[in-house]
């Protein structure tokens, strides 16, 4: 049905026209989700079958399904509605029979994120506000239940005894019927009993005592992970098993993970999202939050593959923030960047990063490039290593706020995506970006360094060695290797943050430095052998980077062949012929024994 919306309309064929808009937009999302949903319910599929490029080409590819389904959407309501005409009253009466379509709904608050993602891009920014949009939830997520036939629940319960927790954990395991043989599930499950009972202090159940799992496993990249948690009186502790092939082919639990730490290191923002086979998202998210209480409920969003709806309630959580405190937006701390103007609000635990709209000659690149290197972090595998962002449009600020040397580098640096202007016509002047990047908030490494004792150098030097080789692992060179592109987060693990120069691994060419043919080129302080496009020459890295002693003799002890070309090349070659690295998102000691196999 094509509407012709030329002659006013009575009241009653109004309300249709906004009921059959509610029901386009809500089609739009239900096909989003199905999709969503079948990729993520199939990598149980690609991960017995070990096929590692399968899953990560649909990690990439489900990143894109949301801006797909809104755009058919926007499409369709332009086709069939003749949109641009519809009134601002029919546009309200739509949002509330949507807000009626949602009631029994099991996905409202992402269909409700869905609802204000198609209306910003046919709405004047000026009706950005609550008649329009949702601003706030309205359909409530509490004790939504999978009520479908023959469904499973959110999670499972099991009430061991004694006698009968070894027999427990092969059921709990069991019953997600994975297709592909344990190695030996006997000896795993003795494995996971024993750290259990360590972590417990040994078996002594009260009434309550039970075993709590999330009815699908998470998958991602060559692990499936088993999330649950154990209830024993007054405590509950959280747990994870990955699931991993091993060297024979067969599967085996790797480890057992016990407490909020752990969870947080594998639901870490600088991984790749998980899939997982859900049909009430909230409920997934509310079990995970009473396992990491310490996580915003944004970021278990994102960790799920749901980052735009985790995008919209962290734009929900800064406005809030906002409200609740005074300090000004400043210049953030640390060495500032050619390419980033990067700006950060004390309080609140982010930072903001705004292209620039001019480089230093020495940086050869494009607003463009620079935002396809950051949309390739986004597909990619993080492996822990690299931090996620947040991309934002037209995002408005008290101008109030802003420190005056602040917004004086924006109206420097950054004057394309920078507009100051009182839109609302309520006297409150804002300031608006075009577009800005949003990330975690970490302490720039060559700051931690300054300030480090003997022990934590150490500590931090070995990481930074180990996220090079973590990202070189994953197919990433990350270009500019200084300390200052690199941060250490709360869990004093070395994260990569700075994406304008990465590349991957195998589009460079890692070579030696040439053998000077004579005394002037080894005195010459110019390059005076060819380099090509794509060259990189890791001997070179030391002069950057090992000015400080002690920095210096910690690196060559545990990291000297990031200096060697050859390092580079066969991790490259590896690659190249189709070997999927192993990434852990625990420490190794955790591990069980490989000997004990």
């Amino acid at each position: 049905m094509v509407y012709n919306l030329g002659a006013m309309f009575p009241q009653h064929l109004n309300d249709t026209l906004a009921y059959d808009i509610a029901q386009a937009l809500l089609d739009g999302f239900d096909r989003h989700y199905r999709l969503f949903r079948d990729t993520s319910r199939r990598a149980k599929q690609r991960f017995e079958d070990a096929d590692w490029h399968g899953q990560q080409q649909a990690q990439a590819e489900r990143i894109a399904f949301y801006d797909q389904r809104v755009n058919e959407a926007v499409q369709r309501l332009r086709h069939e509605f003749e949109i641009e005409a519809v009134g601002m009253d029919a546009w309200q009466q739509a949002k509330l029979h949507y807000i009626g379509l949602l009631v029994d709904h099991h996905q409202p608050e992402l269909a409700e994120t869905f609802f204000n993602s198609v209306t910003s891009k046919l709405l004047h920014r000026s009706y950005f506000h609550n008649d329009f949009i949702f601003v706030r939830p309205a359909v409530s997520t509490e004790y939504i239940e999978n009520d479908e036939p023959a469904s499973q629940p959110t999670y499972r319960a099991y009430y061991p005894t004694r006698d009968t927790l070894h027999e427990t954990w092969t059921r709990i395991v069991g019953n997600f019927q994975l297709d592909r043989e344990f190695e030996d599930l006997e000896r795993d499950v003795g494995h996971v009993v024993q750290a259990m009972l360590s972590e417990l202090g040994g078996f002594r159940p009260r009434a309550n005592f039970q075993i709590q799992v999330l009815s699908s496993l998470f998958y991602r990249n060559k692990g499936a992970y088993l999330v649950g948690k154990i209830i024993n009186g007054f405590n509950e502790t959280p747990l994870a098993l990955p699931i991993l092939h091993g060297p024979g082919g067969k599967l085996v639990i790797d480890a057992a993970l016990f407490g909020e730490d752990d969870l947080l290191m594998i639901f870490s923002y600088a991984r790749a999202y998980f899939m997982v086979d859900m049909e009430v998202p909230s409920a997934y998210v509310q079990f995970l939050r009473s396992l990491m209480p310490r996580k915003p409920r944004a970021e278990i969003y994102n960790a799920l593959g749901l980052q735009k709806h985790g995008k919209n309630l962290f734009y929900r959580d800064l406005l809030q923030h906002q409200r609740h405190s005074s300090d000004p937006f400043r210049i953030a701390p640390g060495i500032k960047g050619m390419v980033m103007l990067v700006f950060d609000l004390p309080s609140f635990p982010y930072v903001f990063k705004v292209i620039k709209d001019y480089y230093p000659p020495q940086k050869d690149t494009t607003r463009e490039l620079i935002m396809s290197k950051y949309l390739l972090v986004k597909q990619h595998d993080r492996v822990g290593r690299m931090a996620d962002t947040l991309e934002f449009s037209n995002v408005a600020f008290p101008l109030a706020r802003f420190e005056p040397e602040l917004v004086e580098e924006l109206k420097k640096f950054c004057p394309s995506v920078l507009e100051i202007s009182d839109r609302d016509g309520d006297g409150q002047t804002e300031l608006i970006l075009k577009h800005v990047y949003i990330e975690r908030r970490m302490i720039p490494l060559n700051i931690y360094l300054q300030e480090a004792s003997p022990e934590q150098m150490q500590h931090a030097v070995l990481e930074y060695g180990n996220a090079i080789k973590d990202l070189v692992a994953a197919n990433i060179f990350p270009g500019d290797m200084l300390w200052k592109n690199f941060g250490v987060t709360r869990h004093g693990k070395v994260v990569f943050y700075d994406y304008d120069e990465i590349e991957y691994l195998t589009d460079c060419n890692f070579r030696r430095v040439p053998q000077a043919r004579n005394e002037e080129d080894e005195m010459s302080g110019e390059v005076w052998y060819a380099v090509n496009k794509g060259d990189v020459f890791p001997e070179t890295f030391g002069p950057f980077l090992l000015g400080n002693p002690q920095v210096r003799e910690v690196f060559m002890q545990h990291h000297a062949d990031l200096l060697d070309a050859g390092f580079w090349q066969g991790h490259k070659e590896r690659i190249l012929a189709g070997h999927v690295h192993d990434v852990f998102p625990y420490e190794a000691g955790k591990r069980f024994s490989r000997a004990a196999r």
